[in-house]
């Protein structure tokens, strides 16, 4: 007998759910092999789904691509949410667990997606990367206890923002290199974020 491979059954769900199903699906086989060897078709029938369906939810494959990569560069709300009322550090230790156990779990899809900012000249793609800083630096400031703060708030977004650069070459230095430990990066990038709020930010508001 050959191999015959089966077609995942069809299921009823909910729409959100159909939709959060097939966006997992090509979060993992757009991961696992790039953007051009996987079709439509492809992330169908692993998901369980018609064609046409991907369609109707996405417009097609770019759509389907730009929102994995939107999925998985945007920090998600879970990393800062129900976070205790303690120390700043405690927070943000917190929060960089969270996000390290997300990329941790998408690991082709995260460093594929750092790798698309890289190469750059893609207006739509640029927007989803400055789309993600702003709401990284959202998240960062949330875990601090400093979304209130006003003066100098341009020059404190700005530097968490230029973070994001180093939080992305360590992500390779762990995930690619096995240079750094899940732990090492842990360290690294909590204490790089306490040293710029607490240290670089109050600097730059003495020099103005």
């Amino acid at each position: 007998m050959g191999d015959q491979r089966q077609t995942p059954q069809r299921r009823r769900m909910e729409p959100d759910a159909r939709r959060a199903e097939i966006l997992v699906v090509a979060r993992r086989l757009f991961g696992a092999n790039g953007y051009t060897a996987v079709s439509t078709s492809d992330i169908a029938a692993e998901a369980g789904v018609a064609r046409a369906l991907i369609n109707h939810y996405f417009g097609g494959k770019r759509q389907l691509y730009l929102e994995v990569v939107r999925q998985m560069m945007v920090v998600p709300a879970s990393v800062s949410e129900s976070l205790p009322r303690t120390t700043p550090e405690e927070r943000l230790s917190i929060c960089v667990d969270r996000w390290l156990e997300v990329v941790e779990r998408n690991r082709e899809m995260w460093l594929s997606a750092i790798g698309l900012e890289a190469l750059g000249n893609d207006p739509e793609i640029d927007r989803i990367m400055l789309e993600a800083d702003e709401i990284a630096t959202d998240r960062i400031l949330e875990a601090a206890m400093m979304t209130d703060v006003t003066e100098g708030r341009v020059k404190l977004r700005a530097i968490i923002r230029s973070h994001s650069a180093m939080l992305k070459a360590a992500s390779r230095e762990w995930l690619v290199r096995g240079t750094l430990s899940r732990g090492d990066l842990h360290v690294i990038l909590t204490r790089t974020v306490l040293h710029l709020l607490n240290t670089v930010y109050p600097a730059l508001l003495d020099d103005e």
